[in-house]
């Protein structure tokens, strides 16, 4: 039997409150070459050392929405007071090339994804929710960064305990420990997807 080498890229969907290294789980895949990070759009403000086209692409609220009536966005949502979306166009050409991209997204966000109805999306999909052990070692972890007020702090954790009740809509989860031991798992579980056949 012969087994095309041509095969299609995985879209890979890490969700998870903030805090868990999902972020760094997903940037040092890209790092490494294996994959490339679907930069979001956004319409809040850049943080510090945040780099336009790079971390993500900042927009206003109208256009970010303008863009939502073209129906240039794959999946967009409302998080924090903030609009965050994810380009069709870039997605899609890469999944084609054989290159998997990774979505650093909300449960919101993620919803959408599983609810396309387009082929390439059901055949790509492999999502990935990093869970906290606790709320209270991710208010530990969180509270490290000192960023935000505490009104604003405390709305984070509310927000995260709602996103943690969503963890078995997703194929895998990955409970958040040692660096080391979040990284081989991740890998592991990116490794086997690459071995289905509806990526042929």
């Amino acid at each position: 039997m012969d087994i095309s080498n041509h095969h299609l890229g995985q879209l890979i969907i890490v969700s998870g409150p903030s805090g868990t290294g999902k972020t760094t789980l997903a940037r040092q895949v890209c790092d490494r070459g294996e994959a490339v990070f679907s930069v979001s759009c956004t319409t809040r403000p850049p943080r510090p050392g945040e780099v336009d086209g790079r971390d993500y692409f900042f927009l206003t609220e109208e256009d970010f929405l303008a863009r939502v009536a073209r129906g240039e966005l794959f999946e967009h949502a409302r998080v924090h007071g903030r609009l965050y979306g994810t380009l069709k166009s870039y997605v899609y050409e890469n999944l084609k090339c054989g290159v998997d991209v990774i979505m650093d997204i909300d449960v919101q966000g993620a919803a959408q994804v599983r609810a396309c109805a387009d082929e390439l999306v059901k055949r790509c999909l492999l999502d990935i929710f990093v869970m906290p052990p606790s709320l209270d070692e991710l208010r530990d972890r969180l509270s490290g960064r000192a960023t935000e007020d505490a009104a604003a702090f405390e709305l984070r954790m509310q927000n995260a305990a709602a996103e943690m009740e969503h963890w078995r809509e997703y194929g895998h989860v990955l409970v958040s420990g040692a660096r080391e031991d979040d990284a081989r798992r991740f890998d592991a579980i990116l490794e086997a997807g690459h071995m289905r056949t509806s990526l042929r």
